[in-house]
């Protein structure tokens, strides 16, 4: 029989409408006593919850991460000081075939009890709010690109293949000549010449492009296409305004994310908003591979390795991850060279994983640390005479000491 590490815990079974709350105390004879209740999941009642809780002086409460609908009742739990825990689902298995919301709150205060059950990452309560807007920025970027991609298909429709000759369609020229071919009122000719820097160079082949057939239809479409995409982009910027004020309390550990090649000020504050700033909540960067899903499972069996495919972690941290890689490589930094190792042997999509698993302990060192990044493959000290000498030069030569050195140099 398990030893009971603890004397009071309770289970909550948590649905959109309403819970399940179980408590079971051990007495002082070592009997067991238990208490069930039903709550809905409004607020009043949550809060109700919460306190007969904290008057049965519940040690520890436990949860299962169903959805969202467990964080109002987390919420409650910890305005009136009940220890809460909320644990993977798949960690807590019942005996099949008695499956009861009672009995799953039983099962979760029992494993309580005994301590079998390990707490999952609950950001504090600034982050939990921040991650409503990151998630949303996230959304409304995936919208963006669906949009983009719509103009792509309309423009094609039309037999006007710009995407063939443009990085970027909604640039500056492109969305110039999109507007241009909407308004219907200059010519292929007169269209191309609305090309800006590089993409001079490539007039012959924009010609081709804009030979099409583009009807009132297709323009209707486009119209309102671009329309969308302008208001997706204003806010997607209203946002991001937002997340850097929010970001200021934290902005010492927000520089220090933002000195790795490849995350940016938005990205770097998504990242942080994600796994919060105290790393010691993970333990080592070993854990938080695992939490985000960044590291290869690991299944073994009669000494024999089965697979190694990835787990599943937190999918925002992972796309955060993956698009700044994306960037990372392209830089000369020592992922660069870490990406081009593995590109051959094991493929992109493998290479750019093991590239955002690396930034990501990167990131777990700096915050623990508190020290910027420093680039193996970078000579700091040579940038910073490259970027001082001219400066230091004219000093030199103000104050005379250039000359005398000439001439020292000369004799």
């Amino acid at each position: 029989m398990l030893q009971a590490l603890m004397r009071c815990c309770a289970g909550l079974d948590v649905h959109r409408r309403m819970l399940v709350c179980t408590i079971i105390r051990e007495g002082p004879d070592g009997t067991l006593s238990k208490q069930t209740r039903e709550y809905p999941t409004f607020g009043k009642d949550l809060i109700s919850m919460a306190c007969w809780l904290h008057d049965e002086e519940v040690e520890l409460a436990v949860m299962e991460s169903t959805g969202i609908y467990w964080k109002a009742v987390y919420r409650a739990l910890e305005q009136q000081g009940v220890e809460a825990h909320v644990v993977n689902a798949r960690h807590v298995k019942n005996v099949p075939g008695r499956k009861t919301d009672v009995q799953d709150s039983e099962w979760l205060a029992e494993l309580a009890r005994c301590g079998l059950l390990r707490p999952s990452f609950v950001p504090p309560g600034d982050f939990r709010e921040l991650r409503i807007l990151s998630r949303y920025r996230k959304k409304l970027t995936g919208y963006l690109t669906g949009e983009k991609n719509r103009l792509h298909k309309v423009l094609d429709d039309a037999g006007i293949r710009l995407g063939c000759v443009l990085s970027d369609i909604d640039g500056v020229s492109g969305r110039d000549m999109v507007e241009a071919l909407i308004a219907g009122e200059r010519s292929p000719d007169e269209i191309a010449e609305l090309a800006r820097g590089q993409l001079r160079k490539k007039n012959e082949e924009l010609l081709l492009a804009l030979d099409g057939q583009i009807t009132d239809r297709h323009r209707f479409v486009l119209k309102e296409i671009l329309a969308h995409i302008r208001y997706l982009n204003q806010e997607i910027r209203a946002i991001d305004c937002e997340i850097s004020l929010a970001m200021k309390p934290y902005e010492e550990e927000w520089r220090l994310v933002q000195t790795i090649p490849g995350l940016d000020e938005i990205s770097a504050a998504m990242l942080l908003i994600e796994t919060g700033v105290d790393m010691s909540r993970f333990g080592s960067k070993e854990r938080l591979s695992s939490w985000a899903g960044m590291c290869p499972g690991n299944s073994e069996s009669a000494g024999k390795r089965k697979s190694g495919r990835m787990r599943k972690g937190n999918p925002c941290v992972r796309s955060i991850l993956c698009e700044a890689a994306n960037c990372a490589r392209k830089t000369n930094s020592q992922f660069k060279g870490f990406y081009k190792g593995l590109v051959i042997r094991r493929g992109h999509k493998r290479a750019i994983m093991a590239v955002g698993h690396r930034m990501l302990e990167i990131v777990y060192l700096l915050l623990t640390r508190k020290e910027p990044y420093r680039d193996p493959e970078i000579d700091y000290d040579a940038l910073v005479v490259k970027r001082n000498a001219p400066r230091w030069i004219q000093a030199l030569a103000k104050y005379g000491y250039l000359k005398a050195l000439r001439e020292k140099t000369s004799n």
